[in-house]
């Protein structure tokens, strides 16, 4: 175990009421960061808290403070249930089941509410925000399932797990992965459950973090696999001896998206002084689709993710509470917890994801087939007959595609009214979130079989050399992977060569020039 004097550094994110950004959000979820709520937070909680204070005796009732919530927003609640209501409301609402949700998610979450409430419109005293950046601090993640929210209001059921730990009640997993009860885990590292007051259980649950914290996490995922199937794709067209005159510049240009004239020019420089494409003699006219229209999927992507992650910072900027505390001490109530517009894009990237996926496996399935590999053995096999090669390989990578495309079936059209037909329309967004994250790993596999097929194909087209660029890909791979042989176990090295994606060392080769 490390002493805190080997421990590194982590860097702290101050949340004072604006905008965060993805990369701090993830860091912080990861564990790489700290926070700290600021003191001009803290003095803009406490004045909108005094403007919550003067409602709680109002003759006119207000939405979550004097009375129920959801279906019962006609119930009022008298000034000595109050307190007990934001207690109920937790109690009742965390009701998800399931297995957890991962802890970069909980910790997204959990993050995501604090920069809301220190924006003030929630309401809440400052000692709630204080209490969960604590939390986060400390590396107290409550325990939140996987199924149970709608996506509208906002993710109830898990940011309802998450609020009940800070009352001392639930299950949480320590910094160390322990699981205990909520109770003991706060006493463990000094902290007091909090109590409640009015309105403070609905600003804690009523918010859009999960669905945007599972979004940013994709936009950062995605940016790497991107970036990785330009390389697989480099590599198969190279050791397919395709052409590389379709990714010049000037073709590019008649077609300006911004996403194609990205990856076109990354896939050129990638094949660049490539002694296989000089040596080849191929004169083919022009390759099959899935190798000269990478750019235009790859780029089309790409586009997309660059939408999803505006609709991603708009959010980030957002504050999102129902009822709001208004600059003028207004409290409204409003619709703004409803998850549309992460639910659409979260819907819209699993398109992408599987149809990267799906042209990787057409590049790949043509590296097995001695009719079209311009002279590789079958299946990339060692001695044919003997050796299957990477025949199943090939069925695996096409069970993850066939996965992709029922992953891209998107969740949020799917609404069905809830709550006694108060929330007679919900996102679902939740659940588009849900599937994206599976997708993502899906992809992973594919361009993970895409590498380990297009490795050995290169290795087979020896003596003649590789690009700088496919060669230093094919030499990471060869320190967790053998080269062409016999038939060995193959899930170890498929495992490999996506441990090798996930880790990022092949984001470090940059295309040439």
């Amino acid at each position: 175990m490390m002493s805190n004097q080997q421990r590194p550094v982590r860097h702290t994110v101050e949340v004072g009421g604006d905008s965060l950004t993805g990369p701090q959000v993830v860091a912080v979820a990861h564990g790489d960061a700290l926070v700290r709520v600021t003191d001009t937070a803290v003095e803009r909680m406490a004045k909108a808290r005094c403007r919550v204070e003067e409602l709680v005796d109002a003759a006119v009732p207000t939405y979550g403070i004097t009375t129920g919530v959801g279906a019962l927003a006609e119930e009022p609640i008298s000034a000595h249930q109050q307190r007990a209501l934001q207690r109920s409301l937790l109690r009742s609402h965390a009701a998800g089941t399931g297995p957890p949700v991962e802890r970069e998610v909980v910790r997204a979450m959990m993050l995501l509410r604090v920069r809301t409430l220190a924006t003030g419109v929630a309401g809440s005293r400052p000692e709630v925000a204080l209490a969960l950046a604590r939390m986060l601090n400390a590396g107290v993640t409550p325990v939140v399932r996987e199924y149970g929210s709608l996506g509208c209001s906002g993710d109830l059921a898990p940011l309802s797990a998450v609020a009940l730990a800070l009352i001392g009640e639930g299950q949480v997993t320590t910094a160390d992965g322990s699981d205990l009860d909520a109770a003991t885990a706060l006493d463990n590292v000094g902290m007091m459950p909090l109590v409640l007051q009015e309105k403070e259980g609905l600003s804690l649950i009523n918010g859009t973090d999960g669905m945007l914290g599972m979004l940013l996490f994709a936009v950062d995922r995605l940016t790497a696999l991107l970036d990785i199937a330009d390389l697989t794709a480099a590599m198969s067209v190279e050791a397919l001896l395709g052409t590389d005159r379709v990714f010049a510049a000037d073709l590019q240009a008649l077609r300006p998206h911004p996403g194609q004239v990205r990856s076109a020019p990354r896939i050129s420089a990638l094949l660049r002084d490539s002694e296989i494409l000089a040596r080849s003699g191929s004169r083919r006219v022009q390759d099959a689709y899935s190798l000269r229209c990478t750019p235009q999927v790859h780029g089309a992507a790409r586009d997309t993710l660059s939408h999803a992650t505006t609709v991603a910072e708009r959010e980030l900027a957002s504050a999102i509470d129902n009822p709001a505390v208004m600059e003028d001490g207004r409290v409204e109530s409003n619709g703004n917890f409803h998850g549309a517009p992460l639910a659409y894009v979260l819907d819209y990237l699993a398109i992408p994801v599987a149809d990267l996926a799906s042209i990787a496996e057409r590049r790949t399935d043509r590296l097995w087939d001695p009719k079209r590999s311009a002279g590789l053995p079958a299946f990339l096999a060692h001695g044919t007959g003997v050796d299957s090669g990477l025949m199943i390989a090939h069925y695996t990578q096409v069970n993850m595609v066939a996965e992709l495309k029922r992953l891209a079936v998107p969740a949020s059209v799917d609404s069905i009214p809830t709550s006694a037909m108060q929330e007679d329309h919900v996102s679902m967004g939740w659940a588009s979130a849900r599937k994206l994250r599976r997708a993502l790993d899906a992809l992973t596999s594919v361009l993970a079989i895409e590498l380990l097929a297009a490795a050995r194909a290169l290795g087979l087209r020896a003596p003649w050399r590789p690009a700088a660029g496919t060669a230093a890909a094919v030499s990471l791979l060869r320190e967790r992977v053998a080269g062409i042989g016999p038939d060995r176990h193959l899930s170890p090295e498929m495992q490999a060569a996506e441990d090798l994606i996930r880790c990022g060392t092949l984001a470090t080769i940059k295309p040439a020039g």
